[in-house]
């Protein structure tokens, strides 16, 4: 009760701005509730990579028939577009840590957590990176989540327990394939993981490889079942 008065003065006194149409918000987070219907939602997709699929009711993509992922299940509520694609680049590169809050609040909006995870781990970043921007994403969404739902305060924030002992180029700068290969070795787990049900979490999944990566390095040390959680997955390419 204390909070909710506490936030009805706050929004009072200080009237938050959405980011996209730069309008009030009407509500304590700065995006209104016209943006925030814009946000494209992940529907139809695979039921297990979460990628974006043309028509319902088609089962698994193609890839995943083919060759079924080390993850277990992929939340990727949004598809990433140009309105979500501005905030997440906020957060990250424009260092606007409190946006944490809303994309953790638009993720819990679309899905209802499972309750049966272990832990949170967030994907790590490289020392050098982590010094440039100052924080790791991941954890920041992995904590927020936690401070959004109260069913996931009971689950730790296993952030010692995966680490990048190697810097690589960004993905986001290399094709799939070169993508496969630069995450050779890129990984390295620091506590056992055994029969434990993980959730891991990340901002954005494109092609996978990251999380496919850590997923394998998880499985192959005993992990139980591998779900990854994220804002947003980006389309398929064009044909």
């Amino acid at each position: 009760m204390v909070n909710r008065w506490a936030r009805l003065l706050a929004d009072t006194l200080f009237p938050q701005q959405c980011l996209l149409c730069r309008l009030p918000s009407a509500s304590h987070l700065p995006l209104c509730g016209c943006c925030a219907a814009q946000l494209v939602p992940n529907h139809p997709c695979c039921p297990c990579c979460a990628l974006p699929l043309a028509t319902p009711g088609g089962g698994l993509c193609s890839a995943c028939t083919q060759r079924p992922p080390a993850l277990d299940r992929v939340l990727a509520p949004y598809v990433y577009e140009p309105c979500l694609g501005y905030l997440i680049g906020q957060w990250k590169f424009q260092r606007q840590r409190h946006l944490s809050g809303l994309l953790a609040e638009l993720w819990l909006a679309a899905v209802d957590p499972p309750q049966d995870r272990d832990l949170l781990l967030p994907v790590p970043m490289h020392w050098r990176r982590l010094l440039q921007r100052g924080f790791n994403q991941a954890t920041l969404l992995a904590r927020a989540l936690q401070h959004c739902d109260s069913a996931l305060q009971r689950l730790p924030v296993a952030e010692r327990t995966l680490r990048r002992p190697r810097a690589v180029p960004a993905q986001s700068t290399l094709t799939a394939q070169q993508r496969l290969h630069n995450l050779r070795d890129a990984f390295s787990l620091r506590a056992p993981v055994q029969g434990r049900r993980i959730a891991l979490v990340d901002d954005v999944m494109t092609t996978g490889a990251t999380a496919e990566t850590i997923a394998r390095l998880l499985k192959d040390a005993g992990a139980d079942d591998v779900q990854l959680w994220c804002i947003a997955r980006t389309p398929p390419p064009a044909t």
